[in-house]
């Protein structure tokens, strides 16, 4: 049996908030409303681009009927598919943490709330996709985060089993989704969440990827030695 460590995209494999800000203030932009500042909008991102282009309405002191956010939102996902990788790229030491939990056998996942082909568009463009076993996004399944079936049957599709899994992620979604599923999480304090992720309740918490396999060794040691 080989053990299964389970990542989040956004906000905890790669800082893809410069690229979904800028979309969102293209959208925003076309519509003649104003742009939202970076550091503003920042704190909007990770629950998909529709809540996304809410809040971005929001931040204007207006809101539209659904038939325009629905124009909104693809109009977004074009504009976003074709300026994925412009500005994201991966959080320093992800590549060497990804290389080394693959050379001790692990399976390595992603279970994102992003939708799937953007997903694999993202990954591809930074040269990661080829490392993960499964990249499982919002549309793959029934089920998104935080409702765990998303994050087992991410798991099932690598090859693992929920038994001997990790999670790792950075917001109030990936904790409870991962609680939900009995799997122990490793919170990355450097992602998108408005509230410290100190305060969410993960299992453990690290600022660097360097940090990260002595966080999963203190978690779950018995997969540390099995991988």
């Amino acid at each position: 049996m080989r053990p299964t460590i389970v990542f989040d995209l956004d906000g905890t494999l790669v800082d893809t908030a410069a690229d979904l800000v800028a979309t969102l203030n293209v959208i925003l932009e076309r519509e003649g409303l104003a742009a939202v500042p970076y550091a503003e909008a920042v704190p909007m991102v990770g629950h998909g681009a529709r809540v996304l282009i809410e809040r971005g309405l929001a931040a204007n002191g207006v809101s539209r009927e659904a038939a325009i956010i629905d124009r909104m939102f693809d109009d977004y996902i074009a504009h976003y598919a074709a300026n994925i990788a412009v500005g994201s790229r991966p959080f320093p030491g992800v590549v060497a943490a990804l290389d080394a939990f693959a050379a001790r056998g692990w399976l390595l996942a992603v279970c994102t709330n992003k939708l799937e082909h953007l997903s694999l568009k993202l990954l591809g463009e930074l040269g990661l996709a080829e490392r993960f076993d499964a990249i499982c996004g919002a549309d793959t399944f029934l089920a998104r985060k935080p409702d765990p079936i998303a994050l087992t049957e991410t798991i099932r599709r690598a090859g693992g089993v929920a038994e001997a899994a990790i999670m790792v992620g950075d917001s109030r979604t990936d904790i409870d989704t991962a609680k939900a599923a009995a799997i122990p999480v490793v919170a990355v304090d450097f992602g998108y969440t408005p509230v410290p992720v100190t305060e969410l309740g993960p299992d453990i918490v690290i600022s660097h990827y360097d940090d990260l396999e002595a966080a999963v060794a203190r978690l779950r040691p018995d997969l540390i030695a099995l991988g």
